[in-house]
């Protein structure tokens, strides 16, 4: 099993949302960076990730979800009315994937950004989200860093 990180607005789509979903599960959906698509596309099916939440007032890993079926096209990319839609996106060899996720534990709290990085030295050292100019929305994660994560809670 592999450990990552997905990095989501909680405006858009929170923690909360994927409390309130059908089953606790959702399509992981709309990432259009090619090296993002690229980890979404090694994940396993039971790959746990960190439920990340980014642009926000604080923030930080809200909880955990598994990955519960691996990589497949994204249909956001072919629906003209969609925010993801991309133009250039070929049903025959699609460019962009999706996986569906389920949500295994919220945090008891958000475990902020500023707790993460007073690790960044330590356990934490070499962590991509806390990497300066890291804007990826799907990021692998270390077991070691995994559990350092864990405990923080």
């Amino acid at each position: 099993m592999k450990h990552w990180l997905l990095k989501t607005e909680p405006t858009t789509f929170g923690i909360e949302h994927l409390e309130r979903a059908p089953r606790h599960t959702t399509s992981w959906d709309g990432v259009r960076n090619y090296q993002a698509r690229n980890f979404l596309r090694s994940m396993g099916k039971g790959d746990e990730c960190l439920l990340y939440h980014s642009s926000t007032a604080i923030p930080g890993a809200a909880g955990i979800v598994r990955v519960v079926r691996t990589a497949y096209p994204d249909a956001t990319a072919f629906d003209r009315r969609d925010a993801h839609f991309d133009p250039d996106s070929d049903r025959d060899n699609p460019r962009w994937y999706t996986v569906d996720i389920q949500l295994v534990r919220a945090f008891k709290r958000i475990i902020p950004l500023t707790e993460l990085r007073a690790h960044a030295n330590a356990g934490l050292k070499g962590m991509i989200i806390l990497r300066p100019g890291n804007r990826l929305s799907v990021t692998p994660v270390d077991d070691a860093h995994w559990r350092l994560v864990l405990s923080l809670e």
